[in-house]
């Protein structure tokens, strides 16, 4: 067995992961944290002003246009609540740039305003 530092290779070993460990923590912490600066504000006067819907079908297909033949770009399970816009268009709503819903599987949320 090789020596270096004065430390088995083994302990090494175990030392190098446990600090590979810590730096995934702190790297996924810090991504936490971000989001959360992201957020989207939790006042009821803003909350009421946002669109925000809940999906009412068991699996909701998310397209990248107004379309039912545009293409799949996620999807949302049933009571999913979700962040929408006022728009819609040929029976979907627009949920962000490139992501609609089928209007007819999704309920606004009561005191939000989506037009």
């Amino acid at each position: 067995m090789g020596v270096v530092l004065g430390l088995p290779k083994r302990t090494l070993i175990v030392i190098a992961v446990l600090v590979g460990v810590i730096v995934l923590y702190v790297i996924g912490s810090n991504k936490q944290a971000g989001n959360a600066n992201n957020a989207s504000p939790t006042t009821p006067a803003a909350n009421a002003s946002q669109c925000r819907v809940t999906v009412t079908a068991d699996v909701l297909k998310v397209r990248a246009a107004p379309d039912v033949k545009s293409a799949q770009v996620g999807s949302y399970k049933q009571k999913a609540e979700v962040d929408a816009e006022k728009v819609t268009q040929n029976g979907f709503r627009k949920l962000s740039e490139g992501h609609w819903v089928s209007n007819d599987f999704v309920k606004p949320i009561a005191g939000r305003d989506c037009g």
